[in-house]
């Protein structure tokens, strides 16, 4: 076996995530690349001696060609749809090119990548996210390394935009009211077949320079999908009522308002809608032959996944995990412009170890520990902003929170176990925020606790944001400390003190 590294771009996302293990489960040595090497540390192979992870931006040509150097081939799993910026496909037609010169100048045999399934008709024209998908895909064939592109439709499989969007929705609304297209034909696959189709095209040197589609056995729609998803979680049938005035655009806010799924993946999946998904090819299945399974068996697997919090990757995943360069900087208060900063503290007596356990457990269905009616009515106003609000909840359940998972409308930027844990904000605001807490242990059995929030603002509205959310941060603050302090069962030699604000 060739033992150049494969280069794996995306590699913390839903996809790449899961296809780094399988790769290294059949030998390869992996390079991963993001613009966050601790975020791809933190994952649960990221110690694999196999592994070796490197700094690198898709817009940053530089970084990008310095992860490819040396490397024989790559999967290219990236994509800007989920972020909030809404000329995305300006966004992936950057990155795609400077990932065609990166592989040209590093030599590059071979890259792989996943695209989305359609066909452009002058009738019926691709969505905007279909139509960019295609085109990443024409311009990585502008380089000399041959691409093999794989066109999905939906994934199917714990955690999946797709799925989570299906389930959400029948989970909550008996009745549900759609687009017309609700009821155009599309070809699932399960995330199982879509990692054995791309380790294989891999591993198999004819499926280069082509474009393959994959699908699963089943051609349903997406009303027919919400039917068997209630079939199989054994809930009553749903029913679902196709209007002709429902547009998309309507659609996606009512649905991104009902489910956690971020309000740009919903927009491009129910605009998808119109475009008939299904694979016209089956070329796939005699290069690298694998069980497909069905729409019902792949969504009893998730299922049972998400029941038992065996999920190993989800949507959520996606999200930066970059110090923002405010928070870190030295310079004197008047160099900086206006931040500010306040929080509260207070020493324990007790076990610090017990008290780091409540609080790396803050948040999801535990809470934030006082004031959970505020907490949610902040949540519901972000929900209604088109924000992620609460609904994310703790991907990962009661485990360690690693660097990179979502905590309600909150992303870990620091899990350093027993004395740091730094979130950044998501929500809808108008400027940026961090929220800190601090161990800090004195002697065996004295620790000081704090909670810390810094926010830099965006104009006149972000500084008048602040002064308006100055009041409940003295409210909260001082008693979450107190209240981790009972859980942890630790006395509080005195009630918490104001940190100077900033």
């Amino acid at each position: 076996m060739d033992d150049r590294p494969i280069l794996v771009l995306g590699s913390t996302g839903y996809v790449g995530g899961r296809l780094v293990p399988l790769l290294l489960e059949r030998g390869h040595r992996v390079r991963t690349a993001g613009r966050s090497v601790d975020k791809i540390l933190a994952r649960s192979w990221g110690d694999n001696p196999k592994v070796e992870a490197v700094q690198a931006d898709m817009h940053d040509v530089v970084s990008l060609k310095a992860a490819a150097k040396g490397c024989r081939a790559a999967f290219y799993l990236v994509h800007s749809m989920s972020r909030p910026n809404r000329d995305f496909a300006a966004q992936e037609r950057d990155a795609a090119y400077n990932m065609m010169e990166a592989s040209r100048d590093a030599g590059m045999e071979r890259i792989i990548y996943l695209g989305g399934l359609g066909e452009d008709f002058d009738d019926q024209p691709l969505s905007k996210h279909l139509r960019s998908r295609a085109e990443v895909g024409r311009i990585l064939t502008l380089g000399s390394a041959k691409v093999t592109t794989l066109r999905a439709a939906q994934i199917i499989g714990s955690g999946s935009s797709s799925f989570e969007l299906v389930r959400y929705l029948a989970d909550r609304l008996p009745v549900m009211f759609a687009p017309k297209w609700v009821r155009t034909r599309t070809q699932p696959i399960a995330i199982r077949n879509v990692l054995g189709y791309l380790a294989g095209c891999l591993e198999n040197d004819e499926t280069a320079g082509l474009t393959l589609d994959i699908g699963g056995p089943d051609i349903l729609s997406y009303a027919e999908l919400f039917v068997l998803y209630s079939e199989v979680a054994r809930i009553p049938k749903r029913r679902v009522i196709a209007i002709p005035f429902l547009t998309p655009r309507l659609s996606s806010f009512w649905t991104s308002f009902i489910t956690p799924v971020p309000m740009t993946l919903v927009r491009a999946l129910i605009e998808g809608l119109r475009n008939e998904v299904i694979c016209r090819n089956k070329t796939i299945q005699e290069l690298v032959p694998q069980e497909l399974l069905s729409c019902r068996e792949a969504i009893r697997r998730a299922l049972e996944k998400t029941e038992h919090q065996k999920v190993e990757t989800c949507l959520f995943d996606v999200g930066s995990t970059c110090m923002p360069e405010w928070a870190s900087a030295n310079d004197p208060d008047y160099a900086g412009g206006t931040r500010f900063e306040m929080g509260y503290k207070a020493r324990l007596q007790g076990d610090p170890k017990k008290v780091w356990e409540k609080v790396e457990r803050i948040g999801g269905e535990q809470g934030w520990y006082y004031g959970d009616p505020l907490w949610r009515l902040r949540g519901l106003i972000d929900r209604m902003l088109a924000g992620p609000g609460l609904s994310r909840g703790r991907p990962r359940g009661d485990d360690s929170p690693r660097v990179g998972d979502a905590l309600d409308f909150w992303r870990v930027l620091i899990s350093d176990e027993g004395k740091r844990l730094l979130l950044l904000a998501e929500m809808r605001l108008p400027g940026e925020a961090l929220l800190e807490f601090k161990l800090d242990t004195h002697w065996e059995n004295a620790v000081d606790l704090s909670m810390t929030a810094k926010f830099l603002p965006r104009g006149l509205t972000g500084i008048l944001y602040w002064y308006a959310m100055y009041p409940f941060h003295i409210l909260l603050f001082s008693n979450i400390i107190k209240n981790i302090s009972n859980h942890a069962g630790t006395h509080i030699y005195a009630r918490p003190e104001r940190i100077k604000d900033k």
